[in-house]
């Protein structure tokens, strides 16, 4: 539920208005708050009972096409990093619940190009990756709006990377 630092409710509803912002229903919104998963980059998460977590939202909402975050994290998080490796981990049960299910991981980029903001557009459509989102203009300001819903998570750092991160304007992901 996100609650490091006791703000857990604060920012389930965070979650569900910045998922407003981006046309996703809070009926489409699922929070795991399960006890040996606390919000803690400390605590090192299980990846089997994380992978168990993940196939059962999967198969109960008929999911088909998982985005999750690669082996870096996008910002080395241990708990981005946990989430990578349990889905990694059932890849194979994946393919084998639901025909057809694709895997892809939003890849990590070193610290500089992380924030050239839309600079790294013609970077990133120099480098491999099987997938590829440019933002429009448009879609860039939802996605700063939806950030902004984070109320609770806006440090002066996270000001920045509204700002500045290629990520609010290009994604890049690999199959898994």
């Amino acid at each position: 539920s996100g609650n490091y630092y006791n703000q857990g409710e604060i920012r389930k509803k965070e979650l569900e208005q910045s998922c407003c912002v981006l046309g996703i229903p809070a009926s489409d919104v699922t929070v795991i708050d399960h006890r040996d998963l606390p919000d803690n980059p400390a605590v090192e998460w299980d990846t089997q009972l994380l992978s168990t977590l993940v196939l059962k939202h999967i198969e109960a909402k008929n999911i088909n096409l998982v985005v999750t975050f690669d082996a870096g994290g996008v910002s080395g998080h241990a708990n981005h990093i946990a989430l990578y490796t349990a889905v990694r981990y059932s890849v194979i049960a994946l393919l084998l619940l639901c025909a057809g299910c694709r895997v892809l991981v939003l890849q990590s980029v070193h610290l500089l190009r992380k924030y050239l903001a839309f600079l790294d557009v013609p970077i990133s459509c120099l480098l491999p990756s099987d997938e590829l989102f440019i933002l429009t203009e448009e879609e860039t300001e939802q996605a700063k709006r939806a950030m902004r819903c984070h109320r609770s998570q806006l440090l002066w750092f996270r000001h920045l990377y509204v700002l500045f991160s290629r990520y609010m304007v290009v994604n890049s992901l690999r199959l898994l």
